[in-house]
């Protein structure tokens, strides 16, 4: 069995106490220590005494067997591997050491203290009682767990491991009791070298055993073992956590003093910390109160997809949440590089043998964050693997080039498996296509960022050093005829438009799936019961307004009202959405999506025809007869491709999955951009990124109802417009020039006081004809629910694999929703 001083970093092993005790020599009955273990040597007597010598004798022996018994004592926690504990305190003369002690206070199988010791600092008449009085004031100001004394020889006493950083070496060192560990002392420390910078004198000490205490740390009976959680000083996510209490959330309440106590003392507590040089959209932590906040994690609080990869901390999850909340913190503070754990466990500042624990798991809480998109995400190229061999598939096949399939494809490499991606068009980023004719980007389909707080975009920007231009909320409604809409006006109506909605809300609580209705025919059913009801008389021109806003539902959901579900329109807002700003990529989404696409195999103008799955390698025909195979494939293309079977499948897909795929609509939208001389809205608009145009009446509503400027410095002359619900259908078959022509009507109704110039250069869009997409965004069809996302994004057979913005029901209808589940599909394909 191992003691407590076994190898403890020295060649001559752990020193022994000299205190004096009867029977120093070896004779009848005394205990001899040898390599760590307890015997008893008998010695033999050859000549037969007396007997009432040989009684007396007998009771001499008795007493030195007691005498023995007292010299040592076991570590009475049941299941403690040490029968000769020592104390690592050391904090008196009258320290045990590794002697006899009336009780051993356990805090790891390998780390105990003595009761002398115990005395030293909890008594009040004893010299330590000071220190210990003097840490527990500010353990109890700042922390919230019980100010104990293990507690403070844990945090105080204990002394730190290190890590020799020797690649043929890597061996565990245990530091003297004085010496404070540092990250930087962590990340260049050597066997054998002190802290002065001056060689022990002597062999190689990486030639040294390593103690034999470390072996032990990796079972997980040592975890169990563990009488308090570690808490790390002076963690990287110290500066995120300020308004919790340390020791809720893994750090040591000793190591954050003042400012916390006075956060966590305040009535709201949803303030985001302000971090010198971090982005404000990165916000990795919800705050104590706070919540509806996307990709954002408790501190105090494990996920339950951290609880079923990581069971054995569902008890106390003090260590994992510690490790996560470090990892999280250093990836937002530099995610320009990949985190590694090298780059961690110098910053897990712990004391005792816990910190070799924490260390051994870092890998495995790393690579678990890494696989599922939490870090080492986004843009990044790697030079080497981010998982081990177990985590990659053997390869993959995407199939599709746009946001979802180049995510799924940059994680997937970068974990460290073969992927090949198939693309039918001659070009990447399927509805991601920017236009550069008009002198800025105009994005064709999607530009405008909605909500960037903890947003993936927003994370790839940053990576590549790339601006984006904050939106402003002012949008004014110009009237046909050059009038501008009070404002007054417009927010009566919008008031009365979100009560519509209110009351749509409130209607469907209690109807079931099969009660479901259009969501334009019970918004017509509320407003019209509204009017009868309250005997308000709503003006023309309110009449009016409340058409715009209905013309802007109809653009959030790329369909007419009367083909949406009034059950499930707005699915996605039961979870948590992004929050924070909106914002225009002024460079657009192709400039993401091509570092994405950098370095991976694409193989353009190849459209799948049929994906055969009936084996265990997967067969994948293009239409002109090329033919690849794979382990795993990934389909990434737009619903519409789904629904009319572009793409076979053998065997045929399960019908629970075809039904979902027809539950759901492909809305439609189609922009307009337009090139111009001269600024000529500029002295009307006042600097606003967008103004509004109220329809002059009913079916005159989705023509071009919002106008965005496209250049926010003022620089260029481009205004870019929405064409939604039933004028969709209405411009499919003119032509460019006439289409363009009927926005410039428009325009001039709402500048009919000045002169509008004929543009320079346009573009209008034809989604609906696109042969790759023939649409913009789902949305839950009449009869549908949002469960359908869910149980298209389901894998069949563990074969083939669903991406695209129809298979995210938390984020529907964006590129960020598309993104996301390309790296949620990387994520299960490359679970063990």
């Amino acid at each position: 069995m191992l003691t407590d001083a076994d190898y403890s970093g020295n060649a001559s092993g752990a020193r022994r106490s000299k205190k004096k005790s009867s029977g120093d020599s070896p004779g009848d009955g005394q205990s001899v220590r040898s390599s760590g273990r307890q015997v008893n040597v008998r010695v033999k007597r050859t000549n037969n005494p007396p007997p009432g010598q040989c009684k007396r004798k007998a009771t001499d022996t008795e007493e030195e067997d007691e005498q023995s018994e007292k010299k040592y004592r076991k570590c009475e926690k049941a299941g403690c591997s040490a029968t000769y504990p020592v104390c690592f305190a050391s904090s008196n003369e009258r320290c045990a050491k590794n002697g006899y002690t009336s009780r051993w206070y356990h805090l790891s199988c390998g780390e105990h203290f003595c009761n002398e010791c115990f005395d030293h600092y909890y008594r009040s008449h004893k010299d330590g009682y000071e220190t210990y009085a003097s840490w527990k004031k500010v353990w109890t100001s700042n922390g919230k767990s019980e100010p104990s004394l293990k507690a403070f020889m844990a945090d105080q006493q204990l002394p730190f491991w290190v890590q020799c950083t020797k690649p043929d070496c890597r061996k565990w060192r245990q530091l003297t009791k004085e010496i404070v560990l540092t990250p930087t002392m962590a990340m260049s420390y050597r066997c054998g070298v002190k802290f002065n910078n001056t060689k022990i004198e002597g062999s190689d000490q990486c030639s040294q055993p390593e103690d034999l205490r470390v072996a032990e740390v990796i079972d997980s009976w040592w975890h169990s073992m563990l009488i308090l959680p570690p808490l790390l000083k002076d963690s990287p996510a110290s500066p995120f956590l300020a308004a919790y209490y340390p020791d809720c959330v893994g750090m040591s309440p000793s190591s954050c003093p003042g400012s916390g106590a006075e956060l966590r003392g305040q009535h709201c507590r949803t303030a985001q910390p302000q971090i010198p040089g971090l982005s404000p959209y990165f916000q990795p932590f919800y705050q104590p109160n706070e919540c509806g906040k996307a990709l954002c994690v408790r501190p105090d609080m494990m996920e339950l997809d951290e609880l079923y990869e990581f069971p054995e901390f569902s008890r106390d999850p003090t260590m994992y949440l510690a490790l996560r909340n470090l990892i999280l913190a250093a990836w937002h503070r530099d995610c320009k590089e990949v985190l590694t754990p090298q780059k961690c466990a110098p910053h897990i500042v712990v004391r005792g043998l816990v910190r070799v624990r924490c260390v051994q798991e870092m890998d495995r809480v790393l690579h678990f964050m890494t696989r599922k998109g939490l870090i080492n995400t986004g843009v990044l190229a790697v030079s080497r693997p981010l998982l081990p061999e177990r985590y990659r598939s053997k390869n993959v096949i995407v199939i599709g080039a746009g946001a979802s399939g180049l995510a799924a494809a940059r994680q997937l490499q970068n974990f460290g498996t073969q992927v090949v991606v198939l693309e039918a068009r001659e070009r990447i980023g399927g509805r991601v296509w920017d236009d550069a004719s008009l002198g800025v980007t105009v994005g064709q389909g999607a530009q405008i960022v909605n909500g960037c707080v903890n947003n993936p975009i927003a994370l790839m920007c940053e990576q590549m050093g790339i601006k984006m231009h904050k939106l402003g909320e002012r949008c004014d409604l110009f009237q046909e005829g050059g009038h501008m809409t009070d404002t007054a006006i417009d927010k009566r109506m919008e008031f009365h438009f979100n009560a519509i909605l209110d009351v749509v809300a409130e209607w469907r609580k209690d109807k079931t799936q099969n009660q479901d209705a259009p969501l334009g025919e019970k918004v017509r059913e509320v407003y019209k019961n509204f009017l009868q009801e309250s005997g308000i008389q709503f003006s023309e021109l309110e009449e009016k307004v409340m058409q715009f806003h209905l013309s802007n539902l109809e653009y959030a959901c790329g369909s007419t009202l009367d083909q949406v579900s009034a059950l499930s329109w707005d699915h996605n807002e039961f979870f948590a959405q992004f929050s924070g700003d909106h914002t225009l990529l002024t460079r657009g989404y192709s400039a993401l999506l091509l570092r994405l696409a950098q370095g991976l195999d694409i193989r353009t103008k190849c459209a799948v025809q049929s994906i055969d799955y009936s084996g265990d390698v997967i067969k994948v025909t293009s239409s002109k007869g090329s033919q690849w195979t794979a382990h795993k494939v990934l389909v990434t293309v737009p619903l519409t491709l789904l629904q009319k079977n572009l793409i076979q499948f053998y065997p045929p897909l399960p019908e629970r999955k075809l039904k979902a795929l027809n539950s759901l609509g492909a809305g439609i939208i189609e922009k307009i951009a337009l090139q111009f001389p001269y600024r000529f809205w500029d002295k009307k608009v006042q600097g606003a990124d967008y103004f509004g145009h109220v329809p002059p009446s009913p079916d005159q509503r989705g023509m071009f109802g919002v106008f965005y400027d496209l250049d926010p410095q003022g620089k260029q002359s481009v205004l870019m417009s929405v064409i939604t619900g039933d004028a969709v259908p209405f411009v499919r078959d003119m032509g460019e020039s006439e289409v363009v022509c009927e926005c410039m009507k428009v325009l001039r109704q709402l500048f009919k006081e000045q002169e509008v110039p004929e543009p320079l250069n346009y573009f209008v869009t034809q989604w609906s004809k696109d042969v790759w997409s023939q649409m913009s965004y789902s949305f839950v069809k009449t009869g549908g629910s949002g469960e359908a996302y869910d149980i298209i994004a389901e894998d069949v057979q563990g074969k083939l694999f669903f991406a695209g913005e129809a298979t995210n029901r938390h984020f529907p209808q964006t590129v960020t929703g598309a993104y996301l589940s390309g790296v949620r599909e990387a994520s299960k394909m490359s679970a063990v």
